[in-house]
């Protein structure tokens, strides 16, 4: 007899029932994490086609006095807890100047690869001897959850890398309001977000040379192979990526390079495939000052401070509960 499967391998094979039955198909980039998938992505983080990195870190080196005044504001102490930390470079800038100015502060990284997570937190243990570091590994708003009341002190949730940029914008309304609830009045929540710019720079970021970023898109095959029993071959795909100046978007795609059939075997279903058919991977937003004022509001917050970086055009913001 067959083992049942697990809650979250369910969720995941009706996600990806649900989007190769649409039209156009598609699969859902939340899936795109295992940990072969985060060790890719941090790949991606270092390439130098790939500027949010770079861009955000810059940031945290020049203006780290102002956001921990930011952070701190009226706090006796602050917990700070990361969403989907990955390997922690940027953050470890903020902590370690936090860790100088003697601010009272835990650290705690939340991310759904426990072997991303091990790793930050054996890299942060050594570089930070005297950091309170409290890893956790799941689903965001469970473990939020759990914190929710906590200790009392002001929870300082981050979200960088402009991650928010793979939601659509109703799903990143429902987003913030779902951290609205876990979240108490004197808790702040900081958001990087990428600003319009040149589509051009934009587009690079998102089709490097090197190939990291079609791997990353098509490791999500090689996971459905290993987890529902399917037969893609990656090598019939390639990555594809464009942006749309009007919509303020980047999207990625993987097509069909062949007229074939894909076999599921957790789904007992087989999906054709016309040749350049393609599938849609994922959207990266990118914001105007008009866009993040709209989701704030809509979502229960009020804007308190923004970080600007001018070369890259990114902003890290800080949203106050209202």
């Amino acid at each position: 007899m067959q083992p049942s499967p697990t809650p979250e391998l369910s969720q995941f094979a009706a996600d990806v029932l649900a989007g190769l039955s649409a039209t156009p198909k598609r699969l859902s980039s939340r899936y795109f994490y295992d940990d072969e998938g985060s060790r890719l992505f941090m790949e991606i983080m270092k390439l130098p086609e790939y500027y949010p990195t770079q861009a955000e870190l810059k940031i945290f080196e020049d203006q780290s006095d102002d956001i921990l005044a930011a952070f701190s504001d009226n706090a006796e102490g602050i917990d700070l807890i990361e969403l989907g930390a990955g390997d922690g470079a940027k953050t470890a800038v903020l902590i370690e100047h936090f860790l100088a100015e003697d601010l009272d502060f835990t650290y705690s990284p939340i991310d759904i690869s426990q072997e991303a997570n091990a790793a930050l937190e054996a890299r942060f243990r050594e570089k930070f001897p005297s950091l309170e570091i409290r890893p956790h590994t799941g689903d965001y708003f469970q473990v939020l959850d759990s914190l929710k009341n906590g200790n009392g002190r002001r929870k300082v949730l981050m979200f960088l890398g402009s991650n928010i940029g793979n939601f659509l914008r109703e799903k990143a309304v429902d987003f913030f309001r779902s951290l609205r609830l876990v979240m108490n009045p004197n808790d702040r929540l900081f958001i990087g977000f990428d600003m319009q710019k040149d589509p051009r720079v934009i587009v690079a970021a998102y089709d490097d040379p090197q190939g990291v970023t079609a791997a990353f898109n098509l490791n999500l095959l090689t996971r459905i192979n290993r987890e529902l029993g399917a037969d893609f071959d990656p090598a019939k795909f390639s990555h594809y990526a464009q942006y749309r100046p009007v919509e303020c978007a980047a999207r990625s795609f993987l097509i069909s390079r062949e007229k074939q059939t894909v076999h599921i075997e957790a789904l007992g279903r087989s999906f054709d495939f016309e040749q350049w058919e393609p599938i849609f991977m994922e959207i990266s937003q990118k914001y105007t000052h008009a866009m993040l004022e709209e989701l704030s509001s809509e979502s229960g917050f009020t804007i308190e401070a923004e970080f600007l970086n001018d070369e890259d055009f990114y902003i890290d913001s800080l949203w106050r509960p209202v």
